[in-house]
């Protein structure tokens, strides 16, 4: 049985942990968070509690850590928790720059412990299908892709109000708005199907005229193969869930494809279908598809159980901390670029 602790109950702490007492072969030994409503949400489920990440690592036996704290605290809850020998999976982005993903990867490497990223849209079933669908040659070569993540970011909609945290805000402490936030998504399923990427064109919008930028246009080559990728993120929508403004389309030299294709053209309907086929298997004595209702999170639950089974099993973690370095270096060459710093 894997003993884990969970450091951070926001929004995506609050999922992690959820999902985390559904997993197999895991027990959620205790969590952390500043917040006494956050914590108490845990408690109700008779989870320890403590008020910071340290006090529980050095209160508990652990063997693994969920590491969902705001980007500033992501450093130093690494070293932390890599000192004390645990398996470690955190949130991504990985880190605020590419000279503090480079002394995280180091601080990993001295360590003889496992680290994933939660890079979860690697997960998602259209962008799953998607590649199969590139790699078995189905489109030709391909020449051109793009694609487009634009949510509401930090802000809250503004039927379920909820304040936003300073750091956000604070370049220092963020590292980066809309491309680190949203962006990092979209480069790191590029990275990871064409391997590393240099930036031709990056473009950051500031729209609400803060010092992070709230929208992205970049362009990147890959170094491999030549096929140029376009990321287009925000954080200026309105919509709220399951309203979800993600794709992926590639266009190859004997055809297209898109995720479009692939994901549910009424994500309510999907919703009552899955819901349906839950109770059937709950009838018959089957295991539950959690989450599948939402068709998008359930992505959260499978590179989280990704995780776990690494651990358990002794297997090579999935995602390579090389592929998020070159999500950084790609992130860090549009925030240059747009800059007009000369990264040549």
């Amino acid at each position: 049985m894997l003993n884990v602790g969970i450091a951070g109950l926001g929004k995506m702490g609050k999922l992690h942990f959820l999902n985390a007492l559904k997993s197999n072969n895991v027990n959620v030994v205790a969590v952390a968070d500043l917040s006494k409503s956050n914590r108490k949400s845990a408690e109700k489920y008779h989870i320890k509690s403590y008020k910071n990440y340290q006090t529980m690592i050095d209160a508990e036996k652990l063997d693994a850590i969920i590491i969902s704290l705001p980007n500033f605290l992501k450093k130093e809850s690494l070293f932390y928790s890599s000192d004390n020998n645990l398996d470690i999976f955190i949130d991504k982005p990985f880190a605020r720059s590419l000279k503090e993903a480079e002394e995280m990867i180091k601080k990993i490497e001295s360590k003889n412990i496992k680290v994933m990223v939660g890079v979860n849209y690697r997960y998602f079933d259209s962008f799953q299908k998607v590649k199969k669908i590139i790699e078995e040659g189905n489109i030709g070569e391909v020449v051109l892709a793009t694609s487009e993540l634009i949510m509401d970011g930090p802000f809250s909609h503004p039927l379920v109000p909820s304040p936003v945290a300073d750091w956000w805000f604070s370049k220092e402490k963020s590292g980066g708005g809309a491309l680190l936030d949203l962006g990092y998504h979209l480069i790191d399923l590029f990275c990871w199907m064409f391997g590393d990427l240099e930036v031709e064109f990056s473009s950051l919008n500031y729209r609400y005229h803060l010092p992070i930028e709230d929208a992205a246009t970049v362009i990147l080559k890959s170094k491999k193969t030549g096929i140029r990728c376009t990321v287009n993120t925000g954080w200026f929508s309105k919509m709220i869930f399951p309203d979800f403004n993600f794709r992926i389309n590639m266009h190859g030299t004997v055809g297209y494809i898109s995720t479009d294709e692939f994901a549910p053209k009424n994500l309510y309907f999907h919703a009552v279908k899955e819901g349906t086929k839950n109770f059937v298997r709950k009838v018959i004595g089957r295991k539950l598809h959690y989450l599948s209702y939402t068709y998008y999170y359930s992505s959260f639950v499978n590179i989280l159980n990704l995780f776990f089974e690494s651990i358990n099993k002794d297997l090579e973690i999935p995602v390579k901390l090389d592929e998020q370095l070159s999500v950084m270096k790609s992130i860090e060459m549009a925030y240059k670029k747009n800059e007009g710093i000369n990264i040549d």
